[in-house]
């Protein structure tokens, strides 16, 4: 794998471009999660941070980054939970008064109905999902909507099976299917408040959340032998990608899905 278009780009991102702007970024699991790439690329460009981790388990996890990324805020966020969300939006409103980007990448489903038949899944099993892979997502754009006074940007992740029917994604894909339309009718409420809001489409990527998926390492395999650029995707990618959406450079974009795929999702 040539890895000198990627150098290129992370030396690229040494700016600060993003200083001044305040971050919270909701979905750190370890150092391979999308979160974190994002997390990365947003400090580079001079972002300060706000990072969440879901629990006391996946706290030794998160801590280290948070500190290698100099987080001002570092809070428990499991959003099933109830107040916990509103607690992290309560420190970030008492720190720093104000928000500016917000990113949302979470998503889970119980594992008997995330391998199963979207068929047989169970009415609970649904719900779940749903409400923590993107309800929550429109609870956090409720809770944001007041500290982006001059206006922010919120992101979600999404995936390729909300428009397409990938093999063994089941369940995820009604569900991510919600959250991009999701997506749209927040940019479209959220316009006049300059506050801009996008899904972000990884092709597949390395993650834990990942792994719960059966026969994913066929999928990754096949993505590399399909994709135009036949490579797969990294954190650094889609982090630069979310770190755009976030500029002055796509301040008239909003309400959009942006594939960070390698051109997989062109290809029939």
């Amino acid at each position: 794998m040539n890895d000198e278009p990627a150098k290129v780009a992370r030396t690229a991102v040494q700016s600060n471009i993003l200083h001044g702007r305040r971050a919270l970024v909701i979905g750190i699991a370890n150092e391979h999660s999308i979160a974190y790439g994002c997390a990365r690329i947003f400090r580079q460009l001079g972002a300060e941070l706000a990072v969440t981790y879901v629990n006391e388990k996946a706290k030794p996890y998160v801590e280290p980054l948070a500190k290698e990324l100099g987080a001002s805020i570092f809070a428990p966020c499991d959003v099933a939970q109830s107040g916990q969300l509103e607690a992290v939006f309560e420190q970030i409103s008492a720190t720093w008064g104000s928000l500016d980007i917000a990113l949302h990448s979470i998503a889970f489903a119980p594992k008997e109905d995330l391998q199963g038949r979207l068929v047989d899944s169970s009415s609970e099993g649904f719900k779940v999902a749903m409400d923590i892979s993107c309800h929550s997502f429109i609870r956090m754009a409720r809770l944001a909507e007041p500290l982006m006074r001059e206006g922010g940007t919120l992101l979600a992740m999404s995936y390729h099976g909300a428009n397409k029917v990938v093999p063994n994604y089941n369940l995820m894909g009604p569900v991510k299917a919600a959250l991009e339309s999701a997506v749209r009718y927040l940019a479209y409420e959220l316009g006049d408040k300059h506050i801009r809001v996008h899904a972000v489409s990884p092709g597949p990527l390395k993650t834990r959340a990942a792994s719960g998926l059966k026969d994913f390492d066929v999928l990754l395999s096949e993505a590399i032998e399909r994709a135009p650029i036949g490579e797969l995707v990294d954190i650094d990618d889609v982090g630069l990608t979310a770190a755009y959406l976030a500029t002055p450079f796509a301040r008239r974009l909003t309400g959009m899905t942006i594939y960070v795929d390698g051109g997989l999702s062109i290809v029939a």
